[in-house]
């Protein structure tokens, strides 16, 4: 298990290192296209036509003057008080994109720790809460009911599941990326974002609650327990899983998008459940963290042109 979060750990550091080197080298083209262009310094340009014939095409002009002292050459040497053109070049700031990427997950951050405390969101604050609690009281006896059986079929279900939505949403990553696909592009880098965004939440909280899965301990899944990162609670499974699933489904409101990429999120959340990793509370917070966070990045980063889910101020589901 703990070799299985480091995977996850080290590929979600990969792919927020990714997102940065890709933003830096598309400004660093972007840039490069913007300069201007150099005029040539020929202005003209003897043309000789075809053999036998040498005539210039264009014959150049000549003045006669008479003959002028040092005073006359003083003043043609004299530097021209005409401006020059100059070429401006632009240099890539790559490190102020990276100050800038840092900047603005500093900037979500701040802003999803006081979602919660936002009055417009209090209706939510006592639907998940209550939700929690109710489930946290009854989480054991729901656990008896649970078979022991076909664990390693739940686990890799669960594993196939959250592939396959990682490997469909990296591959619409690539096509932005790799062709001239704006729509792609940004459901890429909105995924990432999604998903460092979910992990600086996810991490704190797993080292706050603490707390033992349903197979440690006494098998009461007791809080502050743990010294590590690998808790139950919340169950990060669905907290990942949902939070890509409600970017990709705002990025493309078709129904059917939808309808997979919530399916994939609900396949990996209850087979993580029915392997007994962890009880029904961490999985339905984790859920509902997900859609949260991922709700957020996506109106706040999203471009209107690309998507009418971006137009809309209400942040539903769906």
């Amino acid at each position: 298990m703990n070799q299985r979060w480091n995977y996850i750990y080290t590929m979600l550091l990969l792919l927020f290192a990714g997102a940065l080197f890709s933003d830096t080298a598309r400004c660093q083209t972007e840039s490069f296209e913007a300069l201007p262009s150099v005029a040539s310094p020929l202005e003209h340009r003897f043309q000789i036509p075809a053999a036998g014939d040498f005539k210039f095409s264009r014959p150049l002009p000549v003045s006669l003057e008479r003959y002028a002292g040092p005073e006359h050459w003083s003043e043609q040497n004299a530097p021209s008080s005409s401006p020059q053109p100059q070429i401006q070049t632009q240099q890539p700031d790559h490190e102020g994109l990276v100050m800038r990427s840092v900047k603005r997950t500093l900037q979500d951050q701040k802003e999803l720790y006081r979602a919660p405390f936002k009055p417009s969101n209090f209706k939510w604050d006592a639907l998940v809460l209550g939700g929690t609690g109710a489930l946290l009281a009854y989480d054991r006896h729901i656990e008896k009911h649970i078979g022991t059986a076909h664990q390693t079929v739940y686990q890799a279900t669960s594993d196939v599941a959250i592939g396959g939505l990682g490997a469909t949403l990296a591959g619409v990553w690539i096509l932005g990326l790799k062709g001239d696909h704006p729509h792609a592009r940004e459901t890429g880098m909105l995924e990432l974002e999604t998903l460092v965004n979910t992990f600086l939440i996810y991490t704190p909280m797993q080292f706050l609650g603490a707390r033992q899965r349903p197979d440690e301990g006494n098998g009461n899944g007791d809080f502050w327990k743990h010294h590590n990162i690998n808790t139950s609670f919340p169950g990060g499974h669905a907290m990942f899983t949902f939070a890509m699933a409600t970017v990709v489904s705002h990025e493309y409101p078709q129904k059917w998008v939808q309808v997979l990429a919530y399916s994939a999120a609900t396949i990996v959340t209850v087979s993580r459940f029915m392997a007994r990793d962890h009880w029904a509370s961490d999985m339905f917070i984790g859920s509902a963290l997900g859609i949260g966070i991922g709700s957020h990045v996506f109106h706040a980063h999203c471009n209107p042109d690309l998507s009418d889910s971006c137009k809309h101020h209400v942040r539903w589901i769906f």
